[in-house]
């Protein structure tokens, strides 16, 4: 990071505001909440009071981006292969869920420690915007990623595919800033659009040496096959834990690298828990499907004809593996074919009926090559993952073993 672009966060600023004890008493998230909350055991204590909560202790950089979050909010029903057909001017026409955008825009900003043992590590600033900007929502997500991030990193048997929280504090505004371990700057999105222009330059250009194309395509689905492993294994892990992620995409994934000939060293990360659901039976039985950041899923839930605690449960994992199998078609897609010629990640589809569409477009050839690896694996494993019954999709652990995910990389 350029030693000139960073400044100190000025106490003039920022309240005296720590993730165990807020002074003004406010509504805003604290780490209260997580030592005072049920069933936290001596690990979960131990994290909440090694996380760094001075302002002092951190150096701000230079704006990264920002981003909003897209919410699921309802299910349309399916249309059949004819209706696609007949209406697929592009690929994504076909939609079966209702998205909204929440009004909680988050910023990113590089930083790091500036004091303890720890001095000098990077970081990456998530910053939620105060109550007066991105009302209630803002301080309720903010707390539930605390929260989720808390509880996870408590278990020592931890992977490394979840971004780690190091810390953060408040403004006197309002605002919360939340610091996690840096994990690289760009995430599984933005590999992905550039990957496909890439695509659309080589082709601009003309014809494609065919074996400067294998190369490429051979490294490229090696790359997005241990991103979506990386996803997998963290997904995983959260639900071997009782949380769900509720939030998975593209943008939601980060990684410590975009370049496709450092596969090798490739660790892709979950983020963005904002939205993460504790799924504990215990937590089930005891009235947390109230929570508002869980409502739509509870509702859906409940539409879908999940009543008990453990049919709710199954419900939730079964919404992440769906959000899974969009990120998996959005994966498949994106990085091979041509910008302009996108899958979206918002619908669930007729599979099959996908298949005999790109295959009459020469331009999504490299993605239908890639999911025809091993007798149509990636079909199959897309097929199960976006299954309209959720019963019958599989498990994270499932997916990871699948033969698709292990048949790519060599």
């Amino acid at each position: 990071m350029n030693p000139v672009a960073v400044h100190r966060v000025s106490f003039d600023c920022v309240s005296r505001f720590s993730l165990i004890r807020r002074e003004s008493g406010g509504g805003g998230f604290s780490g209260a909440r997580i030592v005072k909350s049920r069933g936290r055991n001596r690990r979960l204590h131990a994290v909440t009071a090694s996380l760094i909560t001075s302002a002092d202790s951190f150096e701000v950089g230079r704006l990264i981006g920002s981003y909003g979050f897209m919410n699921v909010t309802s299910y349309s029903g399916l249309r059949s292969g004819d209706e696609f057909e007949s209406s697929s001017d592009d690929i994504g026409r076909l939609k079966s869920q209702d998205i909204g955008e929440g009004a909680v825009k988050i910023r990113l900003y590089e930083g790091r420690i500036s004091q303890g043992p720890f001095r000098g590590t990077p970081i990456t600033f998530k910053v939620y915007p105060g109550q007066r900007a991105g009302g209630i929502e803002a301080d309720m997500m903010a707390a539930n990623e605390l929260n989720a991030h808390s509880f996870l990193q408590s278990n020592k048997n931890l992977p490394a595919n979840l971004l780690i929280l190091v810390g953060g504090f408040e403004t006197q505004f309002g605002e919360q800033w939340l610091a996690f371990r840096d994990g690289g700057k760009d995430s599984a999105a933005d590999y992905a659009r550039i990957a496909s222009e890439k695509t659309s330059r080589a082709r601009s250009q003309g014809a494609w040496n065919p074996y400067e194309k294998e190369v490429t395509m051979k490294r490229r689905r090696n790359f997005v096959v241990t991103i979506l492993q990386g996803a997998m294994k963290g997904l995983a892990f959260m639900h071997a834990n009782d949380r769900l992620h509720q939030s998975l995409g593209p943008s939601s994934i980060v990684l410590n690298t975009p370049a496709e000939r450092e596969a090798m060293y490739l660790i892709p990360r979950l983020r963005d828990l904002a939205f993460s659901v504790d799924i504990r039976p215990s937590c089930l039985e005891e009235g947390a499907t109230s929570g508002a950041l869980s409502e739509q899923l509870w509702r859906r839930a409940t539409a879908s004809g999940a009543f008990t605690v453990f049919e709710k449960r199954a419900f939730g994992i079964a919404d992440d593996i769906y959000e899974a199998g969009l990120l998996f078609a959005y994966l498949a897609f994106v990085p091979f074919c041509e910008a302009g010629r996108l899958l979206e990640n918002t619908f669930r589809l007729d599979i099959e009926a996908v298949r005999e569409y790109c295959l009459a477009d020469e331009r999504l050839e490299e993605a239908v090559k890639f999911l025809d690896f091993g007798d149509r694996a990636g079909w199959e494993l897309l097929q199960a993952m976006l299954n309209a019954d959720h019963r019958k999709r599989p498990m994270a652990e499932a997916v990871l073993s699948h033969r698709f995910l292990n048949g790519i990389v060599k």
